[in-house]
């Protein structure tokens, strides 16, 4: 709860900057990072927070309503489900028949908004002052484009909109953003623009062509009907990228057990090197990685060459292991996962502040922070420093479900941080395409040889849904009593007959 209210702290802050005075939130989880809006929209109740923003829109009486980009393809499943939301509050505020009690109990009046527009990021490295000038349409949806050029001054903080919103952006202190540099560039040829899909106008959806693709994976299947039952199905064209080939290895059996540490001795991992490449960042780490498997224990060596350490973590604070040197594994026991609930995720530190050993922990997975009995992690990091290697053994027994030696999927990605303010520059992954590190569809193949698994039963997900909630914030309750609006989105009062 403390973070949550840290956090509103720091948006309320960020968005003052902009002239923004009243935040609402709905109550809901924020819970891992996923690329999944069916998950997102489990967790938050999606019919319940969608009445919810219903209502805000009708007490609100907004002209016009910005959402995220609704997409599924590399972007957080929270931010795609709250633009779908978005989307069907923008058609269903102005329809009577829509949550009739909002209007005959709480005195509601529907409300039409003129424009809706989604945040578009196609456009980025188009910049200058010309650029928003220029009629675009984007190339998947064939709907018409807006920019809006950063450069232009604020008057009230004397700098481009640009430089005020990295001044918003380096607020959010608990996300690492205060680690971005301070000033943007100050050539306009150098500034860029905001961009925005154009989805409705004078209060109507916009239409475009609608080009279907075939064979489409379970979760662009299900935003393409999504799109179809909302009236929008050129939302859908083109919704799923061209994924290159998955990467593809043997794990071999090895007939003694390998000593988890840290050390690749002669015969230990016999099977093929694995080469690690770059997906985000462009610093000088590289990073090999080698299997093995004994009986019903899966090893995995990963050997990293670095040219700086990152901050050594304290022994309370093993989580977002991306903030520092780091070794992540991802399983996916039967090769068929939609998105991480499903899998087996662990990001491996090799190194602490005092005593300083290497630690693990598990994100964003099926039991996120616990790891499994059984697990073992070594680290040897060298002096002076050039780098670590890693190593850890993982029982396949431990895993969410039962294991397809022949469809076995994983990823092993290194984050590289070069920094001291616990803040990521390089990353790192055996299949490096989009989202590695949360995108199942990505992840390579890796079969087990000649394994016969022990019967294990499927885990379902446990997913913290821990939340802050208005009611203890005292800004919330604060801009409740200012605008007479109820806190999350909450039912307003019968009103006095």
């Amino acid at each position: 709860m403390v973070l949550g209210l840290i956090r509103e702290g720091e948006e309320r802050a960020a968005d003052g900057l902009g002239g923004i005075e009243n935040i609402y939130y709905l109550d809901k989880p924020d819970f891992w990072y996923t690329l999944s809006a069916p998950l997102t929209a489990r967790i938050w109740d999606a019919a319940d927070t969608l009445a919810r923003l219903v209502r805000l829109v009708r007490l609100t009486t907004p002209h016009t309503i910005v959402v995220m980009d609704p997409r599924p393809f590399n972007q957080h499943g929270g931010h795609q489900l709250s633009a779908r939301l978005g989307i069907e509050a923008f058609r269903l505020a102005s329809d009577a028949q829509a949550y009739p009690g909002q209007l005959a109990e709480e005195g509601l009046a529907p409300w039409r908004p003129t424009r809706l527009l989604a945040q578009n990021f196609g456009f980025e490295s188009v910049l200058g002052p010309d650029a928003p000038e220029r009629p675009r349409t984007d190339p998947d949806t064939g709907l018409p484009i807006l920019g809006v050029w950063s450069g232009a001054r604020s008057r009230e903080h004397d700098a481009t909109w640009a430089q005020v919103e990295r001044d918003a952006t380096r607020l959010y202190v608990t996300q690492g953003f205060a680690a971005m540099p301070a000033r943007v560039p100050t050539d306009p040829q150098q500034i860029g623009s905001e961009w925005f899909t154009v989805v409705a106008d004078d209060g109507r959806f916009l239409e475009a062509p609608v080009h279907r693709q075939a064979e489409l994976k379970p979760l662009y299947a299900e935003f393409a009907a999504w799109a179809d039952r909302t009236g929008l199905p050129w939302l859908a064209n083109r919704v799923q990228p061209d994924y290159p080939p998955n990467p593809t290895t043997t794990i071999p059996a090895v007939t003694t057990a390998p000593i988890v540490n840290g050390v690749d001795e002669p015969g230990k991992y016999p099977g093929p090197e694995l080469p690690l490449a770059v997906w985000q960042g462009g610093g000088s780490c590289t990073a090999i990685a080698k299997l093995a498997r004994h009986n019903d224990d899966l090893y995995v060596f990963v050997d990293v060459t670095d040219d700086r350490k990152g901050a050594e973590l304290a022994a309370d604070d093993i989580k977002r292991h991306w903030r520092t040197d780091a070794v992540e594994i991802a399983i996916d026991p039967r090769g068929n996962s939609d998105d991480t609930s499903t899998t087996f995720k662990t990001g491996i530190m090799p190194y602490t502040a005092s005593p300083g050993g290497p630690a693990a922990e598990r994100d964003a997975d099926n039991r996120q922070g616990l790891t499994p009995p059984g697990m073992q992690v070594a680290a040897v990091v060298t002096e002076p420093y050039r780098g670590y290697s890693a190593e850890v053994k993982i029982p396949l027994t431990e895993l969410p479900g039962p294991v397809d030696p022949t469809a076995f999927a994983m990823n092993i990605l290194v984050y590289d941080s070069d920094t001291d303010d616990k803040t990521g520059r390089t990353r790192l992954a055996w299949s490096p395409f989009g989202s590695p590190q949360a995108d199942p569809y990505v992840w390579g193949t890796a079969t087990l040889a000649d394994y016969l698994p022990s019967p294990t039963t499927a885990r379902p997900p446990a997913i913290p849904q821990t939340d802050t909630r208005s009611a203890d914030s005292p800004a919330s309750l604060a801009q409740s009593k200012r605008t007479g609006i109820p806190i999350a989105g909450n039912p307003r009062p019968r009103p006095a007959r």
